[in-house]
């Protein structure tokens, strides 16, 4: 009933709007912000509830989810999980970052949401073609095996197409409504990602180097988005995510180690099951991330505000790289939360000590 009352309302709306139009050229006025304002909103309290609507409905044909299913539609719920949304919801985080350093007087809202409803679809195709392509490998794996493809819940041919559907959207979104460098890297994302990196990972351990290229873009895509080019300040968004990625992913590599092994990945966690190597790597490259944290203030792009919390948190950050390098077993997986946090903060303070202070 409230999706029906919205279309209803956006149908009337745009009629008046139509008319009222008309009407105020005859007269040479201009049209009030008010009739675009509550289009557009409406536009989107629709998409909203047809999305929310949609995941939450059940499927007549089945009447129930089967076991390990999302509650709501199957396929819908099927559809959601085979796009990895922690991980998508990762991508847009970095891209708004980006965005809002880039932008010199009050946020273009309207830009925002193209650049993040295109950067969001591409990087949930990219999510569901890697599953498609690894999907063998994701049977072997016991934290990977009750996902849609590995599980039997999806057909592989599902995801594909679902994922071909999904990039070229998110190309299209941001190719058209941002502007074509917004979908350039966007599509290097993807390309280095599925046909670079996921072909790597069972042939070399130098494959984490290649996986954190397409993890550390997004924030150029924000910065792309308002300013049109990449600037210093853009690459060096880029060179401390991708610095960041990688204690980052040693940690989680270590954890799943096993897991990587059985399904034939050649990270560093499987070719040195010592761990001494990967304890070297996490402490050489968090003091990089430490190092690297500091050059917005240095160059300019930030103030004293910033330079003294990517201090003190650098600072912990690399207490606790020393503690899980010499402790991997019991210190990697708070290593890991960690890394997390630390990266949240540093890009928070950021943005308070460029946009407020």
């Amino acid at each position: 009933m409230f999706l029906g009352f919205l279309v209803v309302a956006e149908f009337f709306l745009g009629i008046g709007a139509f008319v009222f139009t008309r009407i105020a050229a005859k007269g040479a006025r201009l049209v009030p912000a008010i009739f675009p304002t509550i289009h557009q909103t409406l536009a989107s309290l629709i998409l909203a509830a047809s999305v929310i609507l949609t995941l939450r409905s059940r499927c007549p044909a089945t009447g129930h989810p089967a076991k390990g299913e999302s509650v709501g539609c199957p396929l819908a719920g099927r559809l959601l999980e085979v796009t990895k949304p922690r991980l998508v919801m990762l991508v847009l985080w970095s891209t708004a970052v980006g965005f809002i350093l880039a932008s010199q007087g009050p946020l273009d809202l309207s830009l925002l949401m193209k650049t993040l409803v295109g950067s969001g679809l591409a990087a949930a195709g990219s999510m569901a073609l890697n599953q498609y392509l690894e999907r063998e490998s994701d049977a072997r794996m016991k934290r990977t095996e009750n996902r849609p493809l590995p599980s039997g819940r999806m057909k592989p041919w599902e995801a594909l197409f679902f994922g071909i559907f999904l990039s070229i959207a998110g190309l299209l979104t941001l190719a058209t409504g941002v502007n074509r460098m917004t979908a350039f890297l966007s599509f290097a994302t993807q390309a280095i990602y599925l046909f670079i990196y996921t072909p790597l990972k069972k042939r070399t351990p130098f494959c984490t180097l290649i996986g954190a290229l397409p993890g550390a873009i997004p924030p150029m895509l924000g910065w792309a988005a308002v300013r049109g080019q990449l600037g210093l300040e853009a690459w060096l968004l880029f060179a401390i995510l991708f610095v960041w990625q990688l204690p980052h992913f040693f940690a989680i590599a270590w954890l799943c180690r096993e897991d990587y092994a059985r399904a034939g990945f050649r990270m560093l966690s499987v070719v040195d099951p010592s761990g001494k190597r990967v304890g070297q790597e996490i402490m050489i490259y968090t003091l990089g991330v430490f190092i690297l944290s500091l050059a917005p203030a240095v160059t300019g792009m930030a103030g004293l505000v910033y330079y003294a919390g990517a201090f003190l948190l650098g600072l912990w950050f690399l207490a606790s790289s020393f503690q899980a390098a010499f402790q991997l077993d019991l210190r990697s997986r708070t290593f890991f939360k960690h890394s997390v946090i630390y990266l949240t903060l540093l890009l928070l303070i950021l943005i308070l000590d460029r946009k407020i202070i």
